[in-house]
């Protein structure tokens, strides 16, 4: 890489900062991430005013990138909303299996900021709000009766797969059972009335 197009000191913080935060979670050090980076303490508070904002800035960016593959996925499905929802866990259950998987990073960050006013939780919230409204506009398209009761129950769903893939229970592994409680919760809803099982 020449020096005209090697990143600037603020890409290679984020650059870092994504990777460092995912593997080994959003309390590795300041002095671990300028390392990485290759950037002076300087840039780090010129470009994000501190850690704070750094790990808020890489969240953005990953949540951008993480629901650009949740619409790529639903779209590999075709235009079937049902089809399209259940290769979204399908999908999410062969990520949680990969030997490099850590966890969902938005879950971790979560956990791990116990300050309810840090920066980095507005940005979880409109990730979680974004991903809710892609659930139920595809469960209203399928004619879900509570579209947005049955996205709700998609996103504890995706929550629960994630944390139990980077529990590594591999003697049980998640993808059949999220398999089965997906096909669940959109069908349920889409029964006709009177049936055996209606949702929520």
């Amino acid at each position: 890489m020449t020096a005209a197009t090697k990143p600037g000191p603020r890409e290679r913080l984020l650059l870092a900062a994504q990777e460092l935060t995912y593997t080994q979670g959003v309390a590795v050090g300041v002095d671990a991430l300028l390392k990485a980076a290759g950037a002076a303490r300087r840039s780090l508070y010129e470009h994000f005013g501190g850690k704070d904002g750094l790990i808020a800035e890489v969240l953005r960016r990953s949540t951008a990138e993480d629901l650009a593959k949740y619409r790529a996925a639903m779209d590999d499905a075709g235009d079937d909303p049902r089809a399209r929802l259940l290769e979204v866990v399908d999908r999410l259950a062969r990520i949680a299996a990969a030997p490099d998987f850590h966890g969902c990073r938005y879950l971790a960050a979560d956990l791990a900021l116990t300050d309810p006013d840090h920066p980095a939780h507005e940005v979880t919230r409109a990730y979680r709000r974004t991903l809710h409204g892609l659930f139920a506009d595809e469960l209203t398209a399928l004619g879900h009766r509570r579209p947005a009761f049955a996205a709700d129950q998609l996103l504890i769903l995706v929550d629960g797969l994630l944390a139990t893939g980077a529990s590594r229970a591999e003697d049980r592994p998640p993808a059949a059972a999220s398999r089965e409680l997906a096909e669940y919760i959109v069908d349920s809803g889409t029964r006709p009335t009177g049936g055996r099982v209606t949702a929520g």
